[in-house]
């Protein structure tokens, strides 16, 4: 009767609740296909549901299916030029960004069993399948697991193996319900031979598949480069390819994921803050901080080239470092027109994308503030004040971030809405182990970057980045570079951890905890005795300590008042500069959530915090 009993509990084990068919189609054959699989599921006794791409939000649904114990099918169309349908732009978008983005990790799709088939036509060589080679490699690179290797669909009838792209279908279909019906019966896959342990395969060596396809595409990159224009800089080469940035270093390739190129030297990204309050999912500090509208903010930057090789860049060095403009200078005018227009066309992937607001995307294609700080030395740039005076006559305010190695380009900076330094160090030896600075003499540079600072008198900040174990312990020094500059705020932030690079030794336990942050900054704030701290964005890690002339009859008032910015701006633009403003000038009240001390410590009650799967340690940042 026992054994009875054992037989029993293990018939009713489940190793496949069901099968979830995801389709990306444009003319309807892909949908078809899904349908026609769906049905053939179904026969098997086993539960089947078709779904459009564009009614699956993967951000928050697709992680749920590393546990759900489902079987993951995709069935996607390559459209024109290689790109995704248009109901599959979305989740393609969204899968790339991804299987990039440290902020999810290599594992984040870890139990998820997949399995592809792609329709293409091999008439466009250059293009043939893309969308399934990409969905599958995607998934891949998150761990997630194939049960059965690719099918590829042909409507070219001359190349098809199989005669036609229905016969195709029909042939990687059938292969799918074997393998199905063997693992709701809980067997696993057969070794293929090639591996050395025989029996079942727990080889986690990569996909040969996967190799072939990346071995072919950096062969194809490596013949084109021969053919692009670029750009020599002081230690690499900058080439233009399909809108995004690769970098020539010691004969490797980098391609940081969702940069869009803008001429020879300028770029633009869409920051990742962006998207969640397009979704209402909440702005970034800055949002918090000061009230700019994060969906209405364009990252750009008209100098990719940076004098500094941080340890804690998030571009993992992937843009070229200089001293000194070395290439030719692309216009102002040009510079932002394509930023705004490339900003654009961003926004406009996500229109109809499952969770953002109408109102919000609408708002999000009229920028409103401009962050220079998305990669490199912005000031470097010769043409810097007139690209500044551009983003104001199109009433668009300006954050400017310098690494503090150019002290007369600050000094000559027209009036910008926030200037800030970055002051990833309190002494000589930590900044060069920091932030591993170009400049000889980058000690007095960055001395005399803070006393430029300190003569402006629009809002200046002091940004600093605190890295576990190298820069906290250094208080006193903190305490005499602010009386240096004196800087209207003090941003201090935890080190965002960008995931393993070779360019860095930076991990994981230098990454500083909230509480960590909070009693750096509330000991800082005691030897500062005209400073406060003012507000709080814990989804950040980040604080903000404020000069007190920003406490106004006991109110912070660190927001700002951006109308008000604009008329001052374009009367010191009509005066010849004669005219001037303050700091003082511009200032509106800063909410009650977003003071330090608040419940809300920092987000905007108004929206709907997120939070990612499996997520240990709050490592965002902006």
């Amino acid at each position: 009767m026992k054994k009875n009993n054992n037989c029993s509990d293990k018939d009713t084990v489940v190793h496949v609740s069901g099968v979830k068919i995801f389709y990306g189609s444009q003319t309807g054959t892909a949908k078809g296909f899904a349908v026609e699989l769906s049905e053939e599921v179904k026969t098997l006794g086993i539960p089947a549901e078709v779904t459009d791409m564009k009614d699956y939000d993967p951000d928050d649904q697709l992680a749920d299916e590393c546990t759900s114990k489902s079987i993951c099918v995709f069935i996607v169309a390559t459209y024109t030029d290689g790109q995704p349908t248009e109901n599959a732009e979305w989740f393609c978008k969204w899968l790339e960004e991804a299987s990039t983005d440290f902020r999810y990790g290599k594992t984040y799709l870890k139990g998820l069993r997949y399995a592809v088939f792609g329709l293409g036509n091999s008439v466009y060589v250059g293009h043939f399948n893309t969308v399934g080679k990409n969905v599958d490699k995607w998934l891949w690179m998150l761990s997630g697991m194939r049960i059965m290797t690719r099918g590829e669909g042909d409507c070219n009838v001359v190349k098809s193996r199989n005669g036609s792209i229905q016969a195709d279908f029909l042939a990687w279909k059938v292969k799918f319900l074997n393998r199905l019906q063997a693992l709701a019966k809980g067997e696993k896959k057969s070794c293929s031979g090639n591996c050395k342990t025989g029996g079942t395969c727990k080889n986690k060596r990569k996909d040969r598949q996967v190799m072939e396809e990346e071995k072919a595409a950096l062969q194809n990159v490596s013949s084109e480069v021969s053919e692009l224009s670029s750009s020599v800089f002081l230690h690499g080469t900058l080439c233009l390819l399909s809108e995004s940035l690769i970098l020539l270093t010691c004969c490797s390739l980098s391609f940081p994921a969702g940069y869009k190129l803008i001429g020879s030297h300028s770029g633009v990204k869409l920051c990742r803050w962006t998207k969640s309050m397009l979704r209402g999912r909440g702005g970034c500090y800055k949002h918090t901080f000061y009230g700019i509208e994060s969906h209405r903010c364009m990252e750009t930057t008209p100098s990719l080239a940076c004098a500094n090789k941080c340890v804690f860049c998030w571009r993992h060095h992937t843009n070229p470092v200089g001293t000194e403009w070395r290439w030719k200078m692309d216009p102002a005018e040009k510079i932002l027109q394509d930023a705004v227009e490339k900003h654009q066309n961003m926004i406009r992937q996500f229109r109809g994308v499952p969770g953002v607001k109408p109102e919000r995307y609408e708002e999000g294609l009229a920028v409103k503030h401009c962050a220079l700080s998305l990669v490199g030395e912005p000031i470097m740039y010769p043409e810097i004040n007139t690209f500044i005076r551009l983003l104001h006559s199109h009433h668009i305010s300006s954050f400017l971030v310098t690494n503090a190695q150019f002290p007369q380009e600050i000094r000559s900076l027209e009036p910008v809405t926030q200037l800030y330094v970055s002051v990833d160090a309190s002494t000589k030896d930590s900044l060069k182990k920091i932030d591993r600075p170009l400049f000889k003499d980058f000690w007095p540079r960055f001395l005399d970057s803070l006393k430029a600072l300190g003569e402006k008198r629009q809002r200046t900040v002091y940004r600093l980045t605190l890295v576990k174990a190298w820069n906290v312990e250094e208080m006193q020094a903190y305490s005499e570079l602010i009386a240096l500059g004196q800087p209207d705020f003090i941003e201090v932030k935890g080190v965002t951890y960008c995931g393993e690079s070779s360019a860095s030794s930076l991990t994981m336990a230098n990454v500083p905890w909230h509480q960590e942050v909070v009693a750096f900054v509330q000991q800082l704030a005691d030897m500062l005795p005209q400073y406060e701290i003012a507000c709080e964005h814990e989804h950040s890690n980040c604080l903000l300590i404020a000069h007190t002339k920003f406490k106004v009859e006991g109110e912070w008032w660190t927001w700002i008042d951006y109308e008000r910015f604009q008329e001052l701006v374009q009367a010191h633009e009509e005066s010849g500069g004669q005219q001037s403003f303050s700091a003082l000038d511009y200032i509106a009240k800063t909410p009650s959530w977003a003071l330090f001390g608040a419940s809300e410590q920092g987000f905007d009650p108004a929206d709907t915090r997120f939070q990612r799967r499996n997520k240990t340690k709050d490592i965002s940042g902006c």
